[in-house]
């Protein structure tokens, strides 16, 4: 009797320990389990992935249009300005341009809005000064141009120079006989306002000189004038290629 006892209570003993062990595996699998999924970080696992395109849309640029430079987005190029032979024949119309990088200028782009098919136009010039009012390049005579496809076009400069980051203005010179608002430039709805907060030698749209026939060697901007900027003949666009 007390040997069956015995084996009985050993048996029940090992019965225990398995149960317990058992229980034990269990209890740290699930605990390994549950401490995994407690501890995962649940605005980690939310966080949205990068967002294509770094710091989103920014606005048109030069570049998607093939252009190195611009006065502005030719979509914004609605308005036209006009004047007539009287007003701006021989004067040499300066629009400032700042180039923040170097680049090897080319072309002089135009917005030509409207032409004149009676018109006699010659000495007609685009070209380039530097900040100190130096001529560093200039295109031949552009009158042919004037007379054909009211569109944005490219006039080539006679030589292409390399523009190192400054200050430059764009040159425009007219001669002949024309009919007001036939002869017509694209530009922006600015008007007056264009020179806000400027003064000679900076203004962004001027001219100087009168009686012109060809672009001079050199200009003094300190006498940038606004009184024919402010009759309406201003704000013109330009690009560089």
């Amino acid at each position: 009797m007390r040997t069956r006892t015995t084996t009985a209570s050993a048996g029940l003993a090992a019965v225990i320990a398995a149960a317990l062990v058992l229980s034990g595996c269990s209890a740290s699998g699930g605990g390994t389990a549950g401490k995994g999924a407690a501890g995962a970080s649940p605005s980690a696992a939310a966080s949205p992935g990068p967002v294509p395109g770094g710091a989103g849309y920014e606005g048109p640029r030069p570049q998607d249009q093939n252009l190195l430079a611009w006065t502005g987005d030719p979509n914004d190029a609605g308005h036209v300005t006009a004047q007539s032979a009287a007003g701006v024949g021989g004067r040499v119309t300066l629009v400032r341009m700042v180039l923040r990088e170097q680049l090897t200028w080319s072309n002089i782009w135009l917005g030509l809005a409207g032409i004149d098919p009676n018109a006699q136009l010659s000495n007609c010039y685009l070209g380039v000064y530097d900040a100190k009012g130096t001529l560093v390049a200039s295109t031949a005579d552009i009158s042919p141009q004037l007379m054909t496809d009211a569109i944005a076009k490219p006039f080539p400069l006679a030589k292409p120079f390399a523009a190192a980051p400054g200050t430059y203005f764009v040159a425009l010179l007219l001669n002949g006989n024309w009919a007001t608002n036939a002869l017509t430039l694209k530009a922006t709805g600015a008007g007056i306002s264009v020179n806000a907060g400027l003064n000679p030698p900076s203004l962004r749209y001027s001219t100087v000189l009168t009686g012109q026939t060809s672009l001079p060697a050199g200009v003094n901007l300190s006498e940038q004038s606004t009184s024919t900027i402010n009759t309406g003949w201003a704000s013109q666009w330009y690009a560089i290629s």
